[in-house]
C-alpha cells in the first residue's frame, strides 16, 4: 500500500494525503464488479457471477499501487460471504465498508479531493470528462 504522507500546519498534525499519482478507490460490489444481489436473498452471492473485466481492471490497479476499498450495501451479517467471494474470484483490495445507505443518489462531503466515476456496464480506461457538479456556494 501507498506510504501516507503526513504534513503539518502551524505545528499541528493534519489527516495524511496520499501521493498525487496513488488513487484510492471505492468501488461498489453489486451490480458493479458482479451481477446485482439484494441484501434480502444474500445466499445468493456465493454463486454470483463475476464481471471479468472488473476483476482484470481492479487488479491492475491494485499492482499499479492505488488503494482498492469495496463499499457496498450489505450489513455485516453478510461479510464473511462477501470476503470468500472475492477471495474465490482472485479480488486483490486492502479493505471493505459495509452498510452504504441503499437507494443511490449519493452526496459525498469531505475536506479531500473527491472524484465520482459512474460505472456504466465496462471497466474501460479513466478518462477526463468535464461535468456539472454541485458545489457549495461561497
Amino acid at each position: 500500500m501507498a506510504k501516507l504522507i503526513e504534513t503539518t500546519e502551524g505545528g499541528k498534525k493534519v489527516s495524511p494525503k496520499l501521493p498525487p499519482h496513488i488513487k484510492n478507490f471505492l468501488i461498489d460490489i453489486d451490480g458493479t464488479i458482479c451481477e446485482d444481489i439484494p441484501n434480502e436473498e444474500p445466499e445468493r452471492m456465493a454463486d454470483a457471477e463475476v464481471f471479468p473485466e472488473a476483476l482484470e481492471k481492479l487488479n491492475k490497479w491494485y499492482g499499479e499501487g492505488h488503494i482498492i476499498t469495496f463499499f457496498t450495501s450489505r450489513t455485516e451479517e453478510h461479510r464473511v460471504v462477501t470476503e470468500h467471494w472475492l477471495r474465490k474470484h482472485g479480488f486483490k483490495y486492502h479493505g471493505m465498508l459495509m452498510g452504504k445507505p441503499r437507494g443511490g443518489n449519493y452526496h459525498w462531503i469531505d475536506d479531500r479531493e473527491v472524484r465520482a466515476t459512474r460505472y456504466e456496464g465496462h471497466f474501460t480506461d479513466l478518462v477526463e470528462k468535464r461535468a456539472t457538479v454541485q458545489v457549495f456556494e461561497e
